[in-house]
């Protein structure tokens, strides 16, 4: 079954000429409502406080959350922020009051107060933040100037430092005592807090907090730190040596006496065996040769003595046969003679 196409057929004449300028007329209608509108109403939010102002004068403040309504084209708004805002202070290097350099690092916590001060003062946050900077960052410098090192970095009173009495005895670890403090760090923080808060105030700032975020020695002044704790553990190390040598110098000397004290007491006991032994010697032989018998025989063996030192190989000697070694001689002839031979 065919279709037949049908055709659409727009109006022509006087009839399109009304319905475009209807549809013209409108969307302009609408879109001067949507200006309108929007020119004429605001919304406060529930963090936020609204000044309006009126050729740059304030005329009013909204702070209740809601639809408000302003003059178009005249008035202008200026938000603010009603929360707690942060304030991050650069690193400074301040000098403290014996001489020491240290670069604070610190933040604080502030909120707008009064709104409509702060916007005749400061008129906007970058301004606030410039005016917190020099406000806090001065007030820090006198406060680390006025105090001690140990006072911004120390927190309690009256702290102890642990201690091990055998390392100290050994001289692994030097006694040592902290130093007490008057104020401490919390105290120091809560002066530039009030100090600060007190010329804040006159911009329409409430400054909640300030607090040190960190403190570190400058560069030249950790390296002489370094340095003077090397300086330590080599004075350590040398006490070390010192102690060591004079112990090895007392065990030394302690030897050497030792050695001496044997030697002696060796020579000593040498000395006495020797003296008992030639007594016991001395008894052997007196009992040995005690006896007339035993005296004879020393005689003799004496006299042998005294005759193999006397006559050499080819000696010659006249010697009485009244004289003990001639008898002697005469005695023992026959028996070294040899025998006369027999008669036929």
């Amino acid at each position: 079954m065919e279709t037949t196409p049908q055709t659409i057929r727009l109006p022509t004449g006087p009839l399109a000429f009304l319905q475009s300028w209807f549809m013209t007329l409108l969307g302009l209608f609408f879109v001067l409502t949507a200006v309108k509108w929007g020119a004429l109403l605001f919304v406060v939010n529930q963090y936020e406080t609204i000044i309006v102002t009126r050729f740059g004068k304030a005329i009013r403040t909204e702070s209740t959350p809601g639809l408000k309504a302003k003059l178009p084209f005249f008035d202008v708004l200026h938000r603010f922020d009603n929360r707690i805002l942060a304030w991050e202070g650069p690193p400074t290097e301040c000098p403290t009051k014996d001489k020491l350099y240290l670069i604070v690092d610190s933040f604080a916590r502030w909120r707008i107060s009064d709104p409509l001060l702060y916007f005749n003062r400061l008129n906007d946050e970058r301004s606030a933040l410039s005016r917190l900077d020099d406000i806090l960052i001065s007030e820090t410098r006198t406060a680390v100037a006025s105090h001690d090192l140990v006072e911004i970095i120390r927190v309690t009173k009256g702290r102890q430092p642990l201690r091990d009495p055998e390392m100290e005895k050994s001289g692994t670890i030097l006694p040592s005592n902290i130093p007490d403090i008057a104020l401490g760090r919390g105290e120091i923080e809560k002066q530039i807090t009030e100090r600060a808060r007190e010329k804040i105030a006159d911009f329409g700032i409430e400054l909640l907090d300030g607090r040190f975020k960190r403190s570190k020695y400058n560069p030249a002044v950790a390296q002489r730190i370094v340095e003077r704790m090397s300086s330590e553990r080599h004075q350590i190390a040398a006490k070390f040596r010192s102690e060591g040598r004079g112990e090895a110098a007392n065990i030394a000397g302690t030897k050497e006496s030792d050695v001496a004290s044997i030697i002696s007491s060796a020579n000593r006991n040498a000395l006495k065996i020797e003296g008992e032994a030639d007594a016991e010697a001395a008894r052997i032989y007196t009992a040995v040769f005690g006896t007339p018998e035993a005296q004879d025989l020393y005689l003799f063996l004496r006299s042998l003595e005294v005759a193999k030192a006397s006559f050499e190989k080819g000696t010659t000697a006249v010697i009485s046969t009244n004289s003990d070694l001639g008898r002697v001689l005469k005695s023992i002839g026959p028996a070294i003679l040899p025998p006369k031979p027999a008669e036929p």
